[in-house]
């Protein structure tokens, strides 16, 4: 059974995560969505969603999708591809810089375990300049 792992903060999840998620969907039995904690936001205050309301969230936006797990974690991803069974990690790019940063995440991981993967999934134009960010900010600023 060929499982993903699409692990990030998701602080929200956003439409481009999604989009993301629903374009490898495909080529996976199973993608296990992983919010992990991010060590540098919870340093400065934690994130705007609790992780267990950010795993609540995904779960309602992912319903549709019955190869869709979703989980929360700590700790190292090769680790938890482990857990699961995961021979790939997904991760969106939208910029250069992404690119950059997410290349040398796979190095990293890639030294822990050669036989899990990385897929770097290029955004739509349409998403590449949707960010967790600037949804916090946008979501900081609605009128209740």
């Amino acid at each position: 059974m060929a499982t993903a792992l699409f692990p990030g903060s998701f602080d929200p999840f956003t439409a481009g995560h999604e989009a993301v998620l629903r374009r490898v969907l495909p080529l996976f039995d199973k993608v296990v969505v992983a919010v992990g904690v991010n060590s540098e936001k919870a340093a400065n205050g934690g994130g705007m969603f609790s992780v267990a309301e950010r795993v609540e969230r995904i779960r309602r936006m992912l319903a549709d999708c019955p190869t869709v797990e979703v989980t929360s974690y700590s700790g190292m991803t090769v680790e938890l591809c482990h857990q699961v069974g995961a021979q790939c990690i997904v991760r969106g790019i939208r910029t250069a810089a992404d690119f950059e940063y997410e290349q040398l995440v796979a190095s990293v991981n890639r030294r822990q375990d050669p036989t899990i993967e990385t897929l770097l999934v290029m955004a739509d134009a349409a998403h590449r300049d949707i960010s967790s960010t600037l949804e916090r900010e946008r979501l900081s600023h609605r009128q209740p």
